[in-house]
């Protein structure tokens, strides 16, 4: 996925893998990857406490918190990936378990007073796009993408 070239280039913009890393299934897991994913943007493209910083800590603790609660088998660990293509983020966190997907957003919407499935509304309202792929040769990974604008 890329961008359509700026006027007066022609070249297609550059991927940069800011991080990609896997974690254990657990809180611990869930929580080092905000962590470590805040720090590695931090160094490189978005400063951390800006509203982008913000918005991809809400993205990445929510995405890695479906994949432990929804995607965990024991002794398998779950892979996050942060990458920059050009002006977007994108974050990719990727579990062993396919057959259990996200619901789509023609589900039905979870009570006002449910405990559970609040996570992809919010992944829904926060990122320019999301959604749900398969990965070979199992699993699935669930992307979202935030455009970096000044």
């Amino acid at each position: 996925m890329t961008a359509p070239p700026t006027s007066g280039s022609l070249e297609a913009p550059v991927t940069i893998s800011v991080l990609v890393q896997r974690f254990s299934p657990t809180p611990r897991g869930t929580r080092l990857t905000r962590r470590l994913t805040l720090h590695q943007l931090d160094t490189c493209v978005v400063p951390h406490g800006s509203p982008a910083s913000d918005t991809a800590a809400v993205l990445v603790a929510e995405l890695a918190a479906n994949a432990v609660t929804h995607g965990r088998v024991p002794g398998r660990d779950f892979e996050l990936a942060v990458r920059l293509l050009g002006r977007t983020l994108r974050i990719e966190v990727s579990d062993v378990r396919g057959e259990r997907r996200p619901p789509t957003p023609e589900a039905p919407r979870p009570a006002p007073l449910a405990e559970n499935g609040r996570a992809l509304l919010l992944v829904e309202a926060l990122a320019d796009r999301w959604d749900v792929l398969d990965r070979v040769p199992v699993g699935k990974t669930v992307a979202a993408e935030l455009d970096l604008t000044h």
